[in-house]
């Protein structure tokens, strides 16, 4: 098993209507001593102003702020020699590669194949050697495409899973402190070397004293915050000298870059928060038969320290393991896709670094993650904004997609997406290619790459984790199925969603995939309403197979409460409540109706045949009964709106 640290998005609330009361789980109160100070300047309340408008969250306590930053990073005299000495150290190392890269230049070797590989290679080292905010930063540059080319992506992408380990008395020193125990006294046991190591703390495994279980413990490296506060002060003084080259590059101040970066990496230094990321997974996929999510001892947890249960599985891509499991592989990857997606378009929650050692198949079928330091979140308005966005691609509305880019903060507001337009359109017609099989991430990416070079497009942290998760898992599936097709499993989870969801929202997008050009589109409609089938079959088959493997496995663990035994949910498409919706949107909404009537009448022709055929295909996914029932109990309700809506016409009138 490995388990490494990644990076961690800030904990925002979900919903703020609905989860106002959870931000007390989500945030802790600071020490007295640590509280954040308000910014000093400005230009400093305009980069915060700037962050927390993008990301469209409420953000009730951040550690984060320039002020808290600097006055940590200058609390003594001695701390300004210190920066002093580690600005000189940084200057040093970077002046050195800078120079090789000057030197490349004068001889005409810089775009040799060989020499990229070389100045890459040294760029991570570079990194690495000048310590964990580096690398941290070479892992964040990894997935920034609009920053660095992606050959230099590549060879960063080692930062995360390639860190020199610390001393292991010093982990153990550090556990103990911890703990507030010695470590015999709550382990009966643990390795002396780490299983795992990362910039910013490593693993080892134990067997707890008490109950006999296998866990994880990750502890942080010795003295890492002094290090990264006085890394941010630099990095956000050195930001400020290219502001203006980053506004016209980027859209933004080099700052809010420095910002974004810098608030995920002070919350991922406090373990208690990755603590609360578990609990907060396992509770979304609580109720989902086919995802393992580990427990966690909150009672061993602490800032510098968390024990999360043990996860034995077979690697995600060891495919002769899995197989030899008697594991069906396409149902494991679809599980794999939906759970991904999942994370991304119903939690809100997801895990930012789905890499091979953090995916794990397990002996029953079920995709089980681990560590949780990497996650990050997206607010309601985004979730909505990201679904708009496949709603526009599938109708090839790049118009509105080119929108959408200004909603998630790619564009900046009032940019002129004329040009933008056309290359979005040659963008998706070209990694479609002749039909959706073709389409996969990694294409529309690398051309999306060569977009951001053209155009003040800046890629937004959560995004760029976002589009790392769907190209890791991406690869992960095709490296199980070479001829994997991502949205031949990704259109059945949507089209189910758009018809079944109970989110109002989703159902005006569904409108918006049923008319196009003020036209009814009825073979999108069964085409949804079969992919939909094909998802829920998928989902059922999954659960079915999960709950009978479980039946017949022995505990994993030695432990109950490791095996996620539950009962399958019911196969099959349930669409009654999207039908009783349907039938109260035709009664309340004169445009929708209207709409409705033309398109049953089009062309000057009674669409009987495709009525038809749509009822054929819900006979089965629609229960009369409970249809009739909730017919019955929403008949005052829509009476009432009716009423009123033909009372205001007759006032107006």
């Amino acid at each position: 098993m490995q388990l490494r640290c990644g990076q961690q998005q800030q904990q925002g609330l979900r919903d703020v209507r609905t989860r106002a009361a959870a931000s007390a789980l989500i945030r802790t109160p600071l020490p007295n001593n640590a509280r954040p100070l308000k910014p000093r300047t400005q230009q400093d309340r305009r980069s915060l102003e700037q962050l927390e408008s993008e990301k469209q969250m409420c953000n009730l306590i951040s550690k984060y702020t320039p002020e808290y930053v600097r006055s940590r990073a200058l609390e003594t005299p001695a701390d300004a020699f210190a920066v002093m000495a580690r600005v000189a150290h940084i200057v040093t190392g970077l002046g050195t590669y800078f120079g090789c890269l000057a030197f490349d230049r004068l001889t005409g070797t810089e775009d040799n194949i060989e020499t990229v590989r070389r100045r890459a290679q040294q760029l991570r080292e570079t990194l690495t050697e000048l310590g964990p905010s580096f690398i941290k930063a070479g892992q964040v540059l990894a997935n920034r495409p609009d920053i660095v080319r992606e050959d230099y992506m590549n060879e960063l992408c080692i930062l995360q899973d390639d860190v020199p380990p610390f001393p292991d008395e010093e982990a153990f020193a550090i556990i103990q402190e911890q703990l507030g125990r010695p470590l015999e006294a709550v382990f009966s046991s643990i390795s002396e070397q780490p299983v795992a190591a990362a910039s910013l703390g490593q693993v080892y495994k134990a067997v707890l004293r008490d109950s006999g279980e296998e866990v994880a413990v990750k502890v942080q490296r010795p003295g890492i915050e002094p290090l990264i506060l006085r890394d941010l002060y630099v990095f956000r003084a050195l930001g400020s000298l290219f502001n203006a080259f980053s506004q016209q590059r980027l859209g933004c101040n080099a700052e809010l870059v420095v910002d974004e970066f810098g608030e995920k990496l002070l919350e991922e230094l406090d373990y208690m928060q990755e603590a609360r990321n578990i609990e907060e997974f396992g509770r979304n996929f609580a109720s989902d038969p086919t995802v393992k999510i580990p427990w966690v001892r909150r009672d061993l947890c602490g800032s510098k320290v968390v024990v999360m249960e043990w996860i034995e599985g077979i690697r995600c891509t060891d495919i002769p393991g899995i197989r030899n499991s008697g594991i069906d592989v396409d149902e494991f990857i679809r599980v794999g896709v939906v759970s991904g997606l999942r994370q991304l378009l119903e939690f809100g929650l997801f895990h930012g670094d789905p890499h091979p050692g953090n995916i794990f198949c397990l002996r029953d079928g079920r995709i089980a993650y681990v560590d949780f330091g990497n996650v990050a979140q997206l607010s309601n308005s985004n979730k909505q904004v990201l679904i708009d966005a496949v709603v526009h691609a599938v109708n090839e509305d790049y118009e509105e997609m080119a929108g959408d880019f200004i909603k998630l903060g790619f564009l900046s507001p009032g940019t002129d997406i004329t040009p933008i337009v056309p290359a979005l359109e040659k963008i998706w017609r070209d990694s479609k290619g002749q039909q959706l099989a073709d389409f996969n991430f990694r294409t529309v990416t690398s051309k999306f790459n060569e977009l951001v070079y053209q155009y003040p497009i800046r890629i937004p942290e959560r995004y760029s984790l976002v589009i790392r998760s769907l190209l890791t898992q991406e690869g992960i599936c095709m490296t199980l199925e070479p001829e994997f097709h991502f949205l031949e499993v990704a259109y059945p989870y949507v089209a189910r969603r758009l018809l079944t969801d109970e989110d109002p929202a989703l159902r005006e997008r569904l409108i918006q995939v049923l008319f196009q050009g003020g036209k009814f589109q009825w073979a999108r409609l069964t085409n949804l309403i079969q992919l939909a089938r094909e998802g829920g079959s998928g989902i059922a088959a999954s659960a079915a197979a999960s709950a009978a493997a479980s039946r017949s496995a022995s505990p994993i663990n030695g432990s109950s409460s490791s095996t996620g035994l539950v009962r399958a949910p019911k196969a099959g498409l349930d669409l009654s409540d999207t039908v009783r919706d349907a039938a109260r949107l035709l009664l309340l909404d004169e445009k929708l109706r209207r709409q409705v009537l033309m398109a049953l009448t089009e062309d000057n022709q009674l669409h009987v045949e495709e009525v038809r055929q749509v009822l054929s295909l819900l006979q089965d996914d629609v229960s009369p009964g409970r249809l009739a029932t909730q017919v019955v109990r929403d008949l005052p309700s829509i009476g009432r709106q009716v009423m009123l809506s033909w009372a205001d016409k007759v006032l107006v009138s």
